[in-house]
């Protein structure tokens, strides 16, 4: 395990190239390769993590490179603040694979074209890292320090289970992160334009719930000329089936009932029916997301079996990967074993809890403040995210997590196809205009003054 403590270290500050930098930075990061292929195959995070680790060196702040296993880095960092409880500001380094041969242009290149930058991690997550780094490099700049003390990690492994990441901060070295409150990070800070003369920004305020299962069905082995009574993928293929078929139905909390109430007065598509209703409408970018949110998902995705044409396996598995609506995991594990029936094995390989944080909390009121400082008229919508993230290692010690990467998109903008999907890009100004938002979040000051670096 590598590690180095972190300091303060002098600096003298001065002017700088602003918030623009925030464009270069995101560029420099998606060329860093940082794929996670879910074991330790990939090249890992640590070049990332040493660029982020000296682009905070250059405004004199030292870092903490923490290791699990080679390459596979974490970096934490702290940011001395004006008063209050400390504030987690954190997002992940790595990134899913993208296969080149299925890309307009590579997907480590970094190219910039007709106003969006492409590459993966555009979208998940280095835009967020890269405008982490840039408020906190402008602050250090104009000599401000942040309204609040601030952890600022870095983290490896979110595209897998957290297992060498976040998880890994928590059950190792908590006490880098114990006086946190509250996070912030990813999947939320995003517009939605629902009419010409009104912008909402979806903040994420909770998580549905993971639960990774491996199927397994047993039959009897034997030659494939031969008639077999019990065929291990006949009977896993049906429970499989019945699984991608299953209807689930709505389950509203606080927060989604607030979500869908809210919509409903602004004159939006209602979310509660089909998502194929929505696709030519003005939630058409996030349909998949919102809909999603609203119900149990259940979705079949390796099949496993056999190794000769002409033998019938005596077993055969799958993998499911379900997502649970918060306060509803028990149902959704009973319901869910009963669609799958008696003849077929269920094995938990991960289960993350649901978290939900307060979407009343003064910090949302901040975010808020910061977003329509620089988006006049705007309204902050807190809903639940149909996907996990960082935050739900943190809500396991008490941290209430948000996703806030402020982002003001065009409104055909498809942002929720942009997650592990082809031809992932961001675009360029959204970078910029998300930058000075943290910036003014964090800070409380109008990051157009014309104290230097601005």
């Amino acid at each position: 395990m590598a590690r180095r403590a972190a300091a303060q270290l002098p600096f003298s500050g001065g002017p700088g190239p602003g918030f623009g930098e925030v464009v270069d930075i995101c560029r420099d990061l998606i060329r860093i390769d940082s794929s996670n292929y879910g074991d330790s195959s990939g090249p890992g995070e640590r070049a990332a993590a040493e660029y982020v680790a000296t682009k905070l060196s250059e405004v004199g702040i030292g870092s903490t490179l923490l290791e699990p296993e080679p390459r596979r880095t974490n970096l934490v960092a702290r940011v001395p603040g004006r008063s209050g409880p400390a504030l987690l500001v954190h997002g992940h380094l790595d990134v899913v694979p993208a296969d080149p041969a299925l890309w307009a242009v590579h997907p480590f290149a970094g190219e910039i074209i007709d106003g969006f930058l492409w590459g993966r991690g555009s979208i998940d997550m280095k835009h967020m890292v890269a405008m982490i780094l840039t408020a906190t490099r402008e602050m250090r700049r104009r000599g401000v320090q942040p309204q609040r003390e601030l952890v600022l990690a870095f983290l490896a492994d979110e595209e897998n289970a957290f297992t060498l990441g976040s998880r890994w901060l928590v059950n190792n070295h908590r006490e880098l992160i114990d006086d946190c409150t509250e996070a912030i990070s990813e999947v939320g800070g995003f517009s939605v334009q629902i009419r010409p003369d009104q912008r909402i920004y979806l903040l994420e305020s909770g998580r549905k719930g993971v639960a990774w299962l491996r199927l397994t069905a047993h039959g009897t082995a034997g030659h494939a000329s031969i008639t077999s009574p019990r065929n291990s993928i006949g009977v896993l293929s049906a429970a499989v089936a019945r699984i991608a078929e299953h209807q689930w139905p709505l389950r509203l909390t606080t927060v989604s009932g607030q979500m869908t109430r809210t919509l409903a007065e602004l004159g939006a598509p209602s979310v509660l029916g089909d998502p194929e209703a929505l696709q030519n409408t003005v939630l058409a970018p996030v349909a998949g997301m919102l809909t999603s949110s609203l119900r149990h998902v259940a979705n079949p995705t390796v099949l496993k079996a056999g190794h000769s044409l002409n033998v019938v396996p005596d077993s055969a598995e799958a993998y499911v990967d379900g997502r649970f609506v918060p306060g509803y995991q028990e149902e959704f594990l009973d319901e869910l074993s009963f669609i799958i029936g008696p003849d077929v094995s269920i094995d938990v390989i991960d289960l993350t809890e649901a978290d939900q944080a307060d979407p009343d909390a003064s910090l949302v009121s901040r975010m808020q403040t910061a977003l329509a400082a620089e988006d006049p008229g705007c309204k902050v919508l807190p809903y639940t995210s149909s996907a996990s993230t960082d935050n739900a290692s943190f809500a396991g010690i008490g941290i209430q997590g948000y996703g806030f990467a402020p982002l003001k998109l065009p409104p055909e903008y498809s942002f929720s196809s942009m997650f592990h999907g082809t031809d992932e890009r961001v675009p360029v100004e959204a970078l910029i205009f998300g930058a000075r938002v943290l910036y003014r979040l964090l800070t409380g000051e109008d990051p157009h003054s014309s104290r230097a670096g601005s």
